[in-house]
């Protein structure tokens, strides 16, 4: 079920429901018709700044980058991600041979989750942050300035407005998100 078929069923319920995915439960943020309408233009997006640019000192850099590039950060904490988060964040990779790497790498230290907002949010991110392995990433991009390899590269971005809504509901509540 979408998050706006959710928001039409529980149009007076809480900002936040539990459903059942996969027989567990799993938190369905239920955003603001304003947030709702960015993301369907496509104007937010999702970003952590890894462990490794983390441990580096590379996260101020990193937002320079960003908002240097046109992105109001709207949300942003530091964290860090158990390692059940990190099975459920990236558990589209589950059946994938990197998976259990990218597991302990994304819940070995701290990250800076954000939200961006720019019109064009996904892909001028996905342009700024480079390609997903460092040395084919062009000229002045995060990753070709700040990662040391595929697996450890320094950023995520968002890779779909669809994949944005879902991010960003993982990590934020609606209370947080100033736009």
């Amino acid at each position: 079920m979408s998050v706006l078929r959710h928001r039409e069923a529980a149009a007076d319920a809480p900002k936040v429901l539990r459903t059942c995915a996969a027989g567990r439960p799993n938190k369905i943020a239920i955003f603001a018709e304003k947030s709702s309408t960015e993301l369907m233009k496509g104007n937010l997006t999702f970003t952590m700044i890894k462990p490794d640019a983390v441990e580096k000192g590379y996260t101020g850099e990193i937002l320079a980058k960003i908002t240097q590039a046109g992105f109001e950060i709207v949300a942003m904490k530091m964290t860090q991600l158990t390692r059940r988060d990190a099975e459920r964040f990236y558990e589209v990779h589950k059946e994938r041979p990197f998976y259990g790497e990218l597991v302990e790498f994304m819940s070995r230290g701290p990250i800076v989750a954000a939200v961006l907002k720019k019109e064009n949010a996904v892909e001028d991110f996905r342009t700024l942050i480079g390609a997903t392995n460092p040395a084919e990433a062009a000229e002045g991009t995060i990753r070709k300035l700040y990662a040391t390899s595929v697996g450890e590269n320094a950023v995520h971005g968002s890779d779909s407005d669809e994949n944005a809504a879902k991010e960003i509901a993982f990590h934020f509540a609606q209370r947080e998100i100033f736009e």
